[in-house]
């Protein structure tokens, strides 16, 4: 048998050595099924759903917790706490993003008088990293932290709209892994309708009354890698008009894309979505 190593060099033919980490899987099986369940779960229904012992699961539970990875609820349950949350936004990228685009989303906020906040894809879903509010009487909010499903929101189909087929690819299937559901019919129109424009503005997909306008964050390759959103609404008192407003609001992430050191799309790219 041919040995891997051979005077002090490693045998490129030789196969690559897997690794089993049953602990570690165990941990992340935990982390990965509560983010989905916002009630929490028992250590019971965490057994049954993981398929192993409630011994198994009760050790791996006294460890999270002690790390603050999850915590006991009222009823016996166990959540996630913010500590995942707060990991990615020391994350130095995130960071380095939360950072740069914040004082263009104040300026955007005092400028329309109207909310802005800033999303980026995990796992299927935007998640809202930042946000600053209207400095008005009356607004429409974004929780920060909050997530939505890409599907739901203008945000999500804007950063999609400027993926190249292989990464929208990877986010489709891992969309339809975690919903169960197909990607709409329209997708690729209503793609191709946002690279057209450069931005997206419709009314809310969850709420009547709002107007979701949405506009891309690129980096040095020009894929989008956030979004930088406005739910507009219209009140009583003046106010800016919502063709100003996504225009201040294009304006300010084309100025985050650049402090970034990012490119907006040439004539020359293409973006596709798969068949």
């Amino acid at each position: 048998m041919a040995k891997a190593v051979r005077a002090g060099r490693v045998d490129k033919a030789a196969p690559k050595q897997s690794y089993s980490t049953p602990a570690l899987e165990k941990g992340l099986d935990v982390l990965e099924l509560l983010a989905k369940q916002p009630n929490g779960l028992t250590k019971s229904e965490l057994a049954r759903a993981l398929n192993r012992t409630i011994s198994e699961i009760f050790r791996m539970l006294i460890c999270l917790e002690q790390r603050g990875y999850i915590a006991q609820l009222n009823d016996d349950r166990y959540g996630l706490t913010l500590k995942l949350f707060q990991m990615v936004q020391e994350h130095p990228p995130t960071e380095r993003l939360v950072l740069d685009a914040t004082p263009a989303m104040r300026h955007v906020a005092e400028t329309t008088l109207q909310s802005c906040h800033l999303g980026v894809l995990e796992l299927g879903k935007v998640t809202f990293l930042a946000q600053v509010n209207a400095p008005t009487r009356v607004g429409f909010y974004v929780r920060l932290g909050s997530t939505v499903d890409i599907m739901d929101s203008a945000s999500g189909y804007v950063i999609l709209a400027y993926q190249p087929l292989a990464q929208l690819q990877r986010i489709l299937e891992e969309w339809k892994r975690e919903t169960g559901r197909k990607p709409p019919s329209d997708l690729q129109t209503h793609l191709q309708r946002i690279r057209k424009a450069g931005y997206e503005k419709r009314a809310s997909y969850l709420v009547k009354g709002v107007t979701n306008i949405s506009c891309p964050i690129f980096n040095e390759r020009s894929a989008a890698i956030a979004a930088l959103a406005m739910p507009y609404i219209q009140t009583l008192e003046p106010g800016m008009s919502v063709v100003a407003a996504a225009e201040e609001l294009r304006k300010a992430a084309a100025q985050i894309t650049a402090n970034l050191g990012g490119r907006e799309p040439g004539k020359g790219l293409r973006f596709e979505v798969p068949a």
